[in-house]
């Protein structure tokens, strides 16, 4: 029986994997409906289910140069406001934009876990983070979230000029660490991006599953939470070895 191959490098996703980015959207929502009359009264997770589904409407049209970040973050808040305020002035969406994107950049905050992590592995392995955003935007967010240091390449979709799940970004994530498909594992919370592109480049993934939802492939590695630290090391650490 072929031995176990080493465990080199480990890639993360960045947003809802270390970043959270849902807690911080619906905490961003929370304090910008306070300051707003019309939405006030209406619950802060209609707003943050709303606000989803509009953001990955039109979040592919940015990375594929469609439209602009700033366009697009007019055109979902212009339709987020639609239903508590049918006629909103530009200016009015342009303020609610602004105000939501200033509550978004205070509030931001880790996945509980993702620093401990991060900081345990990085002596042993190397650390590459694949992303499909914009490269400044998620630089910046390393910084805030004192990650900068512990990862060794950023790769995202802005730079490469595809979108997880296509292997190409893996592809270019391997050739920026000098790593291969199978020293490597992908740790993502989104099933098709980053489970299934993951084992579309030959690298086995570990699904972060936060929600608890059920797991369609049993034999993929699976975490429910970033923590405890030490079980979770040993899972992704592990994660490359016969199932």
């Amino acid at each position: 029986m072929p031995s176990a191959p080493t465990i080199t490098t480990i890639l993360f996703d960045l947003d809802d994997t270390l970043f959270d980015h849902a807690g911080t959207a619906r905490a961003a929502l929370a304090a910008t409906a306070a300051r707003r009359p019309t939405l006030q009264g209406v619950p802060v997770e209609t707003l943050y289910q709303h606000y989803s589904e509009l953001l990955e409407e039109v979040h592919p049209l940015v990375m594929t140069g469609r439209i602009s970040y700033l366009e697009a973050r007019q055109q979902r808040f212009a339709r987020l406001l639609a239903p508590y305020e049918p006629t909103p002035t530009a200016a009015e969406v342009a303020q609610l934009a602004e105000q939501h994107y200033g509550h978004y950049q205070q509030l931001r905050r880790p996945v509980p876990g993702a620093l401990a992590l991060l900081q345990a592995l990085k002596p042993a392995y190397k650390i590459g983070i694949i992303t499909n955003n914009r490269t400044a935007e998620q630089q910046e967010k390393l910084r805030h979230l004192g990650m900068s240091h512990l990862v060794d390449a950023l790769i995202t979709s802005e730079d490469v000029g595809v979108l997880k799940p296509d292997p190409a970004i893996y592809v270019q994530a391997l050739q920026r660490l000098g790593a291969t498909p199978a020293e490597t594992v992908m740790v993502g919370d989104n099933w098709q991006a980053d489970v299934v592109g993951a084992l579309a480049a030959g690298i086995r993934p570990v699904w972060l599953n936060r929600l608890g939802v059920a797991r369609p492939q049993p034999q993929v590695a699976e975490l429910v939470s970033l923590e405890p630290l030490g079980s979770v090391y040993q899972v992704i650490t592990e994660a490359g070895y016969p199932q």
